[in-house]
């Protein structure tokens, strides 16, 4: 039988929260209860390999670079397996040139590792790195314990927090298409029969046509590629819903602002101090997978989107890069990337290319980009002068304090797009509507009033223009005029 997880429910409502309070209570009140136990036992239907992580050791194979990379790696991955509900007892790292292609770790250390996850009493064994099927069996046959990789533990993580429809089948998709190449059977499941016929009809196909059928393995594999089918064109569709809403924006000439950067850096947060969306901030790895779109004015009056999305992390599970391609396409369809990174992390440079890395297999890494190095109250000195050194053009900004807010905020206005025509028009007052479309979506110069209406000197997109037409100025008709010839 499979373990029961049991949990926690206790959060008090309160009618006053803004959304992200409620969505941060609601997610804290329910938390997996430890000692649980998630030992291998021998079942007779398809393991699944739902994770049910407790008290955890990590493994890690040190491969290139300095043990300082080596170390923070392995210190992701503590985060990453305490966000998915973990303790972690013990952390191993072990110098080699490449994997061992059948245990991971070196044959000689496995029988190690076995001996340190009996005496910590660990449950599960977390390696950093996408192990292959072979890998995931020689290693569970050797140490008696659940064997999971990094992106089985990313993939529990976005289980675990998303929300919205799309979000859950896009996290779905990721999890069968990870789980297809390591479906496998215990006991004697591997050549358990469900009995064909030609006449599809079990038993009573009668003699020289009953034949072996299907194993129970090969059921499962294909309903799992009817249900994979399923959910791409739920996708799909969801995606042109998406395009849609884009299109409609870019019918109206509203510049897109899409906020990226590395999880846990406080794109949210920062989403929260520049429009107020309220939106879920939590200290945690993947607290945000459903992309937040809000709207914000210039100072100028001219109204532009921000948009949070999905937060990125070294070795992003190919998955999930493939299923949450349609989410992603929200940063390469903007007209600016705010990319933010963590100024108090250990090393913000590895954040910076592990997320412009994804950004280039969504087709974004050529939009303008604005470095924006978060949390600046918990950084030191020192690595902030090593950034501002490293990155010139780089806004420093607190997002929790509020410190560099107006700053970024005024540099976000210098980079969006403006509108491509200039005009100067004369608009009557009973035009009052096409007024307020314009310092809507244009960028006002100048206004003032005359007893014939209002005298505007505006930037506005060739629509806006087309209207303004018939009342501009008679300077501007001219030099339209001029243009025109030319």
């Amino acid at each position: 039988m499979r373990d029961q997880e049991r949990f926690v429910r206790s959060a008090d409502e309160d009618l006053d929260a803004t959304t992200g309070e409620l969505e941060l209570a609601d997610r804290q009140a329910l938390r997996r209860v430890a000692g649980l136990s998630t030992e291998l036992t021998d079942i007779t239907e398809v393991e699944y390999r739902q994770l049910r992580l407790e008290r955890v050791v990590l493994v890690g194979v040190w491969t290139e670079g300095s043990v300082t990379d080596a170390e923070n790696s392995l210190a992701e991955l503590a985060a990453l397996a305490e966000t998915a509900g973990s303790q972690v007892l013990e952390g191993l790292i072990q110098r080699r040139d490449r994997p061992d292609p059948a245990t991971y770790i070196g044959r000689g250390k496995v029988d190690a590792l076995g001996a340190i996850v009996l005496d910590s009493g660990a449950d599960t064994v977390i390696c950093d790195g996408e192990l292959s099927p072979s890998q995931l069996r020689n290693l569970e046959q050797r140490i008696k314990v659940k064997v999971v990789d990094r992106t089985a533990l990313i993939l529990d993580i976005f289980a675990q927090h998303a929300k919205s429809k799309e979000g859950k089948a896009q996290v779905e998709l990721a999890q069968l298409e990870y789980l297809m190449p390591r479906l496998r059977g215990w006991g004697e499941t591997l050549s358990r029969q469900s009995g064909g016929s030609a006449r599809g009809g079990g038993a009573g196909g009668g003699v020289g046509v009953r034949g072996p059928g299907e194993t129970k393995l090969e059921t499962d594999r294909r309903r799992i590629r009817h249900r994979i089918a399923r959910l791409r064109r739920e996708i799909k569709s969801m995606r042109t819903v998406r395009q849609t809403k884009r299109s409609r924006r870019s019918r109206n000439a509203v510049p897109a602002v899409a906020i990226a950067g590395y999880t846990n850096a406080g794109k949210s947060s920062l989403l929260n101090r520049l429009t107020g969306a309220g939106v879920l901030v939590e200290d945690a790895l993947f607290a945000t997978l459903d992309p937040t779109t809000r709207r914000a004015e210039a100072s100028d009056g001219r109204v532009y989107t921000l948009s949070d999305t999905v937060g990125f992390v070294r070795h992003l599970p190919h998955q999930i890069v493939e299923a949450f391609r349609s989410t992603l396409e929200e940063v390469a369809e903007a007209d600016l990337v705010l990319h933010v990174v963590d100024g108090a992390h250990p090393d913000p440079e590895e954040q910076v290319r592990a997320v412009r890395e994804v950004l280039a297999e969504v087709g974004a890494d050529r939009l303008p980009e604005l470095l924006v190095v978060n949390k600046t109250d918990a950084a030191d000195e020192e690595t902030l002068l090593r950034l501002k050194r490293a990155w010139p053009e780089a806004v420093f900004v607190s997002a929790r304090a509020g410190r560099g807010i107006d700053e970024l905020r005024a540099t976000i206005e210098d980079r969006l797009p403006r509108p491509p025509i200039e005009v100067r028009a004369v608009v009557p007052y009973d035009r009052g509507e096409l007024v307020a479309r314009v310092h809507r979506r244009g960028e006002v110069l100048s206004t003032s009033h005359t007893g014939a209406g209002t005298v505007l000197h505006v930037r506005v997109d060739e629509a806006l223009a087309a209207e303004l037409a018939p009342y501009r100025s008679e300077p501007d008709r001219v030099a339209g005029a001029s243009r025109a010839s030319r």
